[in-house]
């Protein structure tokens, strides 16, 4: 991997450089063959750049940026026909990516396995996943505490089949030809378990139906 200007930020810690030049490697290697260092580096550094907005702790940031990164270039490979396994592609959408749509991802991950793809993502990303949400989906057996929020990409939307809004309004991104379908639920910012427990089981029903509809065996 060569060096590039990019690399040599004024805004960014040795370590930060360091680590960032590690996951570019990794994320190069993934993608040998379909994208190259510049557009690898480019996907890197504007992923960092957006975590860095929205005040993610420093030291977890080059993680995000390569977590986000890597999904992004996969959301690029299938909008541009690089990588076609015939999987729907699915992306809940809510304000702060942080309650509903973090919920909604975690039962369609758990009750889909490997035989579809989900995505999640925010208008306004929070810096942190809702910590009830995360209680509640913790009495199903099912773990969403190393999810994070962060913002939707335009080749994330593409990629999808099916966008499923939450309350994002018309912050929303709409593009013709994806289906979209809006779930009114309340937002679970500031609520305690209890409260929470509500939404969840409507998401439960919700994503079941989904995954029918999409003919993927839960």
């Amino acid at each position: 991997m060569t060096d590039t200007t990019a690399y040599w930020r004024a805004d960014l810690s040795i370590d930060q450089t360091l680590a960032l030049k590690t996951a570019a490697a990794r994320l190069a290697a993934e993608f040998d063959g379909t994208y190259g260092t510049e557009t690898i580096e480019r996907f890197l550094h504007s992923s960092y750049d957006q975590f860095a907005t929205i005040g993610s702790i420093p030291n977890y940031l080059p993680l995000l940026a390569e977590r986000f990164a890597r999904q992004r270039l996969q959301a690029l490979a299938r909008v541009e026909g690089h990588h076609r396994d015939g999987r729907p592609v699915v992306l809940f959408l809510c304000t702060h990516n942080a309650g509903r749509s973090q919920m909604a991802l975690g039962f369609f991950t758990h009750l889909a396995g490997d035989r579809a793809v989900a995505w999640s993502g925010g208008s306004e990303p929070s810096t942190e996943v809702n910590a009830a949400a995360v209680a509640a989906m913790r009495e199903r057996d099912i773990d969403i505490s190393g999810e994070y929020p962060k913002p939707w990409t335009d080749e994330v939307v593409r990629a999808a089949d099916v966008v499923i809004t939450m309350g994002c309004g018309d912050a929303c991104p709409v593009f013709p030809g994806t289906r979209y379908e809006n779930w009114d639920l309340e937002d679970p910012a500031g609520m305690d378990v209890a409260d929470v427990r509500p939404i969840r089981d409507d998401l439960e029903r919700r994503v079941r139906r989904l995954l029918d509809d999409l003919h993927v065996p839960a």
